[in-house]
């Protein structure tokens, strides 16, 4: 299904034009114009936001969810062979198309076993367009098992590709065996859009004030922040965690907002309740607009990122000035600064973590010199801007590769 990406998802920002590249962009676990919120789907976004910041004119190329969450063999090899007539209806498709409006570059976003690209490959042959993956990953312990076919997919994608972006410090290690030589591998750290965060950090103290109100508490009430979806697994392991820290946190001048939704959540609302009665406050899922005043009226952000690849919160919360407190696990150290921008007690610790909340709770002049340097770390290494010059660099280094070949 071709159909250009609108520019509403994420809002464009105004810079002089570079040269312009047509990047036809998918995402085989869930397009960025999904009904459903997650992370998924947001980074999906962000991508796209950081393509059209470049100057070039990203394109959703197709909506086709490759993802197989249970491990079936026979399901995989029904989406397999749809990902090989779409893949055939959408050369037909975009060699009816004038030469100038064909991509000059595919972006697979999010790749791994349990969501293969059965397109990009293939069409990337075709046409003779650099093929640019990212955030992907090889699981060595799929091979043989449920997810052979997917596993086998991936990696034939991965070894095809001319670049690989990789947002987490642990992916490279089990990409490199799998890749082509030469291949070009460029670090992308992740990165939020910290512009919608400007204005609400301005507001900061009028939104703290009309929250607390709210919820009836006394205006110097330490507010503390989870912002997660609530799915069984690691999200709810998350917040499992969180509840048995939070319950050995002292005093009484503390109160926890949760921003999220899902199928788990009546089981979730259940042991915060259980844990700390009466302190907490359940937002529901929020748009980024509302979400980012919910940042901008906190303290802090306490989440233990269970099993997260690095926890995109994390970097939103930072952008809105707070403070965070997660445990030091996968990609986390990537975007925390311990010490600096907030604090990182060791996985699976709860005692720790609830150390590292309650020390700050009680330290309002390390959470204002934690936050600030939170919003500044930010701005400087991983906000869109920045990514987009990486994305830029990267696709034109491939493009000048794969035109010479």
């Amino acid at each position: 299904m071709l159909s250009p990406m609108p520019c509403v998802l994420i809002p464009c920002r105004t810079q002089k034009p570079l040269p312009d590249m047509r990047v036809a962009f998918y995402a085989p676990m869930k397009p960025p114009d999904h009904p459903v919120p997650s992370g998924d789907r947001h980074l999906a976004r962000l991508f796209l936001a950081a393509l059209r910041h470049a100057g070039h004119t990203p394109e959703l190329i197709s909506r086709f969810v490759s993802r197989d969450g249970q491990g079936d063999p026979a399901r995989q090899l029904r989406l397999q062979s749809l990902g090989d007539q779409l893949a055939i209806r959408l050369i037909r498709q975009l060699r009816a198309r004038p030469l100038e409006t064909r991509p000059q570059a595919w972006m697979t976003y999010h790749l791994y076993h349990k969501t293969p690209d059965w397109l990009g490959p293939r069409i990337a042959d075709t046409f003779n367009i650099p093929y640019v993956i990212a955030e992907a990953s090889s699981a060595p312990k799929q091979a043989g098992g449920n997810w052979d076919i997917g596993y086998q997919s991936a990696n034939a994608a991965i070894s095809r590709a001319d670049a690989i972006l990789t947002l987490n410090s642990d992916d490279w290690d089990c990409l490199q065996p799998v890749a082509r030589e030469p291949v070009l591998h460029r670090r992308l750290l992740p990165f939020v859009d910290a512009s919608i965060y400007d204005g609400p950090m301005s507001r900061r103290a009028n939104l703290r004030e009309a929250i607390a109100k709210r919820g009836g508490w006394p205006p110097d009430t330490v507010l503390l922040l989870a912002v997660g979806m609530m799915r069984a697994g690691a999200k709810e392991s998350s917040y499992t965690q969180l509840a048995e820290a939070l319950q050995q946190v002292p005093g009484d001048n503390w109160r926890l907002l949760v921003a999220g939704d899902g199928p788990r959540r009546a089981a979730i609302s259940q042991a915060l309740e259980t844990a700390i009665p009466g302190r907490v406050s359940f937002l529901g899922a929020q748009e980024p607009p509302e979400l980012a005043e919910t940042y901008a009226a906190s303290d802090m952000l306490v989440w233990p990122a269970v099993d997260e690849a690095f926890g995109i919160a994390l970097l939103e919360a930072q952008a809105a000035g707070l403070p965070v407190v997660a445990s030091k696990q996968r990609g986390v150290p990537d975007i925390v600064a311990s010490g600096v921008t907030g604090r990182l007690p060791p996985p699976d610790n709860i005692e720790a973590f609830a150390k590292a909340v309650g020390s700050l709770i009680e330290d309002p002049e390390t959470r204002a010199r934690m936050g600030a340097a939170a919003a500044r770390r930010v701005r400087e290494q991983y906000d869109v801007p920045v990514a987009a010059e990486r994305l830029d660099a990267t696709l034109k280094t491939v493009a000048m590769v794969v035109r010479s070949t």
